[in-house]
């Protein structure tokens, strides 16, 4: 399944607390453009994606496509290695090494 590049906006925006209203007036934008953006009636610029994922306090990565699956599932799986045994001695998932 083929997440959407405003999902995660989205999700961010709301998790953080923030209206269209305050997330556009962050990213420079205007109520309208965040609007459109998450109903699908933008097709927003690289560029206003960007500022607003800065805005959000995330950092857009590109992947190969070829690599798409695999990258998917690892940060599904919370950054677990793959094979990584559970419980108290297993050793700390990537996400954790990279929180710390």
């Amino acid at each position: 399944m083929m997440m959407s590049f405003m999902e995660p906006l989205i999700s961010a925006r709301k998790d953080a607390g923030l209206t269209q209203a305050e997330l556009a007036d962050q990213a420079g934008l205007s109520r309208m453009t965040v609007q459109k953006m998450e109903s699908g009636a933008l097709d927003p610029r690289m560029s206003t994606l960007l500022e607003t994922a800065r805005a959000l306090g995330l950092e857009p990565m590109f992947v190969p496509a070829a690599l798409r699956q695999e990258v998917e599932a690892f940060l599904r799986s919370g950054g677990k290695y793959l094979a990584q045994p559970s419980g108290v001695s297993a050793p700390p998932s990537i996400v954790e090494t990279l929180r710390a």
